[in-house]
């Protein structure tokens, strides 16, 4: 690898060392390595211990999350690593041979980008199906396919490939959720600050879910990054209010107080953009 180009791995993890144990397993495998492994720790005391003697165990840096949330525990990994680019990770993703070398060639080749990965989902152990590539941010609030794999704001949650640059710029991932939507947003986002992801063919995860973890997605998550899209990323007032009565009135009325909120919150992250 040139060296001026180092390959971080920011891996956060919560309460599974077992699951952690099994995705170290398969990255220390690799005929490639990182430059470094960054576990970011979002366990109970329970779970602790153990995870950081995995981390000592397979080379890696221990850190403790700051326990606010997947994406808050995702920023503080980034924060963390030396190198000049970093790739995210979950503690439930296992690598096919290959491809960590798929992804060091990727940073070669466009040092600028933000690489994603597709992946092979597995669900309670059974195998769910295989999206080639990761998906965009849509009006919706929702991911959908890109239509250029060379130009797009996809993002692939637990496997993209970051410009360090971006965090150091200050740039984040929205915190305001646990789970849910607002990772597609952080495409979008960086998109319009000009950098333009790119979908790494052949390069698939095995992402190890369970059914409770997928439910976890939140209907506030969803209307925030569908109002982000439609008042600032590519604006459309209909569909805006199409989605907005969809989700916070027929959907999930609850939401509803909430508006007002979400809507300065997108005007502060999103407003300075013209």
């Amino acid at each position: 690898m040139n060296q001026t180009l180092r390959l971080s791995v920011a891996l956060v993890t919560r309460n599974k060392p077992g699951s952690l144990r099994r995705c170290l397993e398969s990255l220390r495998s690799q005929s490639a390595q990182p430059f470094e492994v960054v576990i970011s720790d979002d366990s109970s005391p329970e779970f602790a211990g153990e995870t950081e003697r995995l981390a000592r165990e397979f080379g890696c840096r221990y850190t403790e999350g700051p326990k606010r949330g997947l994406y808050a525990n995702r920023n503080a990994a980034a924060l963390q690593c030396a190198g000049t680019h970093l790739r995210t990770m979950d503690d439930d993703h296992t690598f096919p041979p290959g491809h960590f070398a798929l992804c060091l060639s990727a940073v070669r080749e466009d040092p600028q980008a933000v690489w994603t990965t597709g992946e092979s989902s597995f669900i309670d152990g059974k195998f769910h199906g295989t999206l080639e590539t990761a998906v965009q941010l849509s009006p919706a609030g929702v991911g959908a396919p890109v239509r250029d794999p060379d130009d797009n704001w996809a993002i692939s949650d637990g496997s993209t490939i970051y410009p360090l640059e971006i965090f150091k710029r200050g740039l984040r991932m929205v915190e305001l959720f646990g789970y849910g939507s607002n990772y597609l947003e952080f495409g979008a986002y960086l998109y319009r600050h000009g950098y333009r992801s790119r979908c790494l063919q052949g390069a698939l995860v095995e992402h190890h879910a369970d059914r409770e973890t997928l439910r976890r997605s939140s209907a506030e998550s969803c209307l925030y990054a569908s109002l982000c899209h439609n008042l600032y990323f590519k604006r459309n007032l209909v569909l805006a209010a199409k989605y907005l009565a969809g989700l916070a009135v027929a959907r999930q009325p609850s939401l509803l107080p909430r508006v007002p909120f979400l809507l300065r919150q997108i005007h502060a992250r999103w407003g300075s953009f013209k």
